[in-house]
Parts: structure tokens; C-alpha cells; sequence
């Protein structure tokens, strides 16, 4: 327990649409002092010095990292609210400075994302973004698209989104093809989707591949050069999980290749992506978005709900969704 706090100056960090103050749950932070930051900023510097007063960060998934050597310098830090997992945040260094993070973990998948990967699927099989395009400059049906029925349709780890991404594929009369860790294999046989032999020929007779893994040390460059080289020159990366996953530089080397022959990409190495230069957005068979998947008005209520949620749990002295527990044996802060 702590110590009830009736004013908190709380920091809401990259909200890049300006849209939190927008939100119904915003209205849950009546009463605290709130600033809002709408930019992307990774220079501790400058963090340090626009959140020195704060007693309170808000945060969106992993776009801004906590850790040492941010932390350190913010000695009137008392709490790190968000929801979702927390691998950008530095629990030890947190728990050291004696401040909680909280963040709620909850079996509601993103059906955003899933939505958004059907979206990249449709609009790149079918080329929708060329063509639209394309029209505006005085052409027509520049192009033949790739339907999806009687293709098949892999998914590379089959969790929560990934059966979810499979189940709609089903309904578009794909057929369907499973590969990742042996409880994705199971859970696959267990609905009578088909598992592949390998990894490889998931990659080989996939016309759609999806990834859909976490990120961890296990997964991390996962997939290389030599995986793509297996894919067809029809066929079509999809990835709205992490960029990570891949080596990196080795899908541009492979889109260049020809294999696959297309991939769309919503998620990159270094976000957020402003360099209309990148290799990646220069390839003609990429189509690139800016992370949207989950950027969705229900999934911005819900997360930054949980998040003020966890504030005003803590300003009346009971924090949940502790994931540093060690920290409540250095008393309670002021």
C-alpha cells in the first residue's frame, strides 16, 4: 500500500495525432496536472529535461524506451503506467529508483491489427494502392492483381492473432498453413489446420505468409535471406508483428531478388520512420505503412484506459498491475 496523493503531474508521451485528450477515458485524469507530448523524441537529454517534474509517465506500447539512464534522472518519478508488455522498460533500473510500473497484461487480442492485416493482404494482392494511383494520373487497369481463393495462406506462429488471421483466410477460401513454436503446432491441429513439415516449406508453398510472433532473444532475426529466397516470386510477405524478426537488410535484399515478390510492412527497425529514403520504402514491390495496426480510436480507449485506470489506483494508494513488486519493500512515495 502507499500513501494516498491527491495531485499527480502526470506526462502522456507520443501521442503522435494529438488524439488522447480527445478520448472518453481522458476525462479519468480530472484533477491531475496533464502534458502532453505529441512528438518522438529518444535523446535522454532532452526527455530528461521535459519530464523533470513529472511524477507520472504514460506510455504507448514501445515507442519511447525507459530505462538507466533516463530514470536516473528523474528523481521526482514515482510511477510508469501503460498497458501491455514491457520490454522497452528497464524494470531493475525502475525498481532501484523506486519507481512502479504498471501496466495491464489482458487476454483482449488487438482486433485492430488482425483487421489492418487483412487490409495490407487485400490492397497488396490486388494492388489497390498502385491503381488508386494510378487513376488519378489518367490510367486505367494498369495492372492484374492475385485473388486469394484456392491459395494458400501461411501463418508463421499461431497465437492469439495469428488464428485469428487464419480463421479469415479460411472464410476467403484459402488454404491454410501453420508454423512456429510447438504449442502454435498444436493449437493449429487442434482447430484441423494443417501444420507445415519445416519451417522452410511454410516459407516454400506459402502464396500469403504472415508472421505473427513476439518479439523476445528467441525470435530475434528469426527470419533471414535464405528463408525469403524459398518464397515465390508471387508470393507476398506480411508482417504487422515486429520488424525485428527479420534479419536486418534481408528483405530488401530479397525484395530486390524478386522472392517474395511482394511484401507489406507495417511495423520497421527504427520507429518512427521519417526518411522517405530508407531502402525499404524505395522498393516498388513494398507496400509500407506507418504502424498503424493497432492505431485504432477502440484500441487507443482501452490501452490509455488501463493506463489512467492505473493512475488513479495509485493516487488513492492501492497500484495495480505492479510489475516491479520489489519496489513496495522501500515504502511508500510521497
Amino acid at each position: 500500500m502507499t500513501n494516498q496523493i491527491s495531485r499527480l503531474r502526470v506526462a502522456i508521451l507520443d501521442d503522435y495525432q494529438d488524439v488522447v485528450r480527445t478520448l472518453d477515458c481522458f476525462s479519468t485524469l480530472q484533477g491531475h496536472d496533464v502534458t502532453v507530448w505529441n512528438d518522438a523524441v529518444a535523446d535522454v537529454e532532452v526527455l530528461a529535461e521535459r519530464l523533470a517534474d513529472a511524477d507520472v509517465l504514460v506510455l504507448l506500447r514501445e515507442r519511447t524506451r525507459v530505462d538507466e539512464a533516463l530514470v536516473s534522472r528523474l528523481p521526482k518519478l514515482k510511477l510508469i503506467s501503460q498497458n501491455g508488455h514491457v520490454p522497452h522498460i528497464d524494470l531493475a533500473a525502475c525498481t532501484r529508483h523506486g519507481v512502479f510500473v504498471s501496466s495491464a497484461l489482458t487476454q483482449r487480442p488487438s482486433y485492430p491489427t488482425v483487421e489492418f492485416t487483412w487490409g495490407l493482404i487485400l490492397a497488396a494482392m490486388r494492388n489497390i494502392p498502385l491503381e488508386s494511383n494510378a487513376l488519378r494520373q489518367g490510367l486505367w487497369q494498369s495492372t492484374v492483381g492475385l485473388g486469394l481463393r484456392g491459395r494458400t495462406l501461411g501463418i508463421y506462429g499461431f497465437g492469439r492473432l495469428g488464428s485469428m488471421v487464419a480463421r479469415i483466410g479460411a472464410a476467403f477460401g484459402m488454404e491454410l498453413l501453420v508454423w512456429g513454436r510447438q504449442g502454435s503446432l498444436d493449437r493449429a491441429r487442434a482447430e484441423g489446420i494443417p501444420a507445415a513439415s519445416s519451417k522452410e516449406a511454410l516459407f516454400a508453398q506459402s502464396d500469403v505468409l504472415s508472421l505473427h510472433l513476439r518479439l523476445n532473444a528467441e525470435t530475434a532475426g528469426l527470419i533471414g535471406r535464405d528463408e525469403l529466397a524459398l518464397m515465390k516470386p508471387t508470393a507476398l510477405l506480411v508482417n504487422t508483428s515486429r520488424a525485428e524478426l527479420i534479419k536486418s537488410g534481408a528483405l530488401v535484399a530479397a525484395l530486390r531478388d524478386g522472392r517474395p515478390g511482394k511484401a507489406a510492412i507495417d511495423v520497421f527497425e527504427h520507429e518512427p520512420l521519417t526518411d522517405p529514403n530508407d531502402p525499404l520504402l524505395l522498393q516498388p514491390n513494398a507496400l509500407c505503412t506507418p504502424h498503424l495496426g493497432y492505431v485504432e480510436r477502440d484500441n487507443y480507449e482501452f490501452a490509455y484506459g488501463n493506463a489512467f485506470d492505473q493512475i488513479v489506483a495509485f493516487a488513492n494508494g492501492s497500484p495495480i498491475n505492479i510489475h516491479n513488486p520489489d519496489v513496495l519493500k522501500q515504502g511508500a512515495p510521497q
